[in-house]
């Protein structure tokens, strides 16, 4: 547990402490500034911590892609493009977001109750979809939780009453620009699983697709990321009705994945 409980503190402590930081008036600007170079810092170590248990976890018996390491892999990722994003575009802020989250789901593997070993572990094509998705999901997990600090930014910007108090967010444009090139390089990622998806259940079931629940919000979630990238590229939507379609549309993937293997792994230990 030891381990984990690290990773999970140190997310947690870099959170907090930025909200301390914020607060700094301007004669402590380079505390600040200090502070935050520190933050990456730690980042940085969490990161490569928790990737270290992910791959004991995931590869130490064959490709155990159990729910909860599943889960835990996804936010490393989501965690790992903030800490990118963030060199070059100031997102702080958003570890409010993506920190707690990410110290929650970096302990679930710690519980892992039953193994999920992957039958075509050997095969690279499959390896390759495993990946895809993973990376697709992940990006729409950050496009999500930055959808959700563009809602707080705005109202904030309105003075509008909100739940949490942003102490500094860069211009709503620079955040708007981002979360699309974040959704389009997801959206190319997710129709490349949904391709390679449909090659896999041709070879195992020997039919092109099989519509369960997850085909259906997956392409669900497809198809509404699609109209809004058309509505942005055709018609420039942006603001409330952008934050809004990429909440929904992550919606639709946490149903496609997270809803049916809690329910098949988690509580029928299929």
């Amino acid at each position: 547990m030891i381990p984990f409980l690290v990773v999970a503190f140190i997310y947690l402590a870099v959170a907090a402490d930025f909200w301390r930081s914020a607060k700094a008036t301007a004669s402590e600007h380079s505390l600040k500034l200090h502070a935050l170079k520190l933050h990456s810092a730690m980042i940085a170590l969490g990161l490569i911590i928790h990737g270290w248990l992910l791959y004991q976890d995931i590869f130490a018996e064959g490709f155990n892609l159990g729910f909860y390491n599943a889960l835990s892999a996804i936010l490393w990722l989501t965690v790992l493009i903030y800490w990118i994003a963030n060199l070059k575009h100031e997102l702080q802020s958003l570890q409010a977001f993506v920190l707690p989250p990410a110290a929650l789901f970096a302990l679930l593997p710690a519980f892992e109750v039953s193994n999920y070993f992957l039958p075509d572990a050997s095969q690279p094509l499959f390896i390759a979809h495993i990946a895809i998705a993973l990376l697709a999901y992940s990006l729409f997990t950050f496009a999500a939780l930055h959808a959700l600090l563009m809602m707080f930014a705005e109202r904030s910007l309105h003075n509008q009453p909100t739940a949490i108090k942003l102490p500094s967010f860069p211009p709503l444009l620079v955040m708007e620009s981002l979360l699309f090139r974040v959704i389009t390089i997801a959206f190319v990622l997710l129709t490349f699983t949904l391709i390679s998806g449909m090659l896999f259940s041709e070879q195992i079931f020997g039919k092109p697709l099989q519509f369960t629940h997850k085909i259906v919000f997956s392409i669900a979630a497809w198809m509404i990321y699609g109209w809004l990238l058309y509505g942005r590229y055709q018609y420039g939507w942006r603001g409330r009705k952008a934050i809004k379609l990429t909440l929904i549309g992550f919606l639709m993937l946490l149903l496609a994945y997270v809803v049916s293997k809690f329910i098949l792994q988690v509580l029928l230990h299929r």
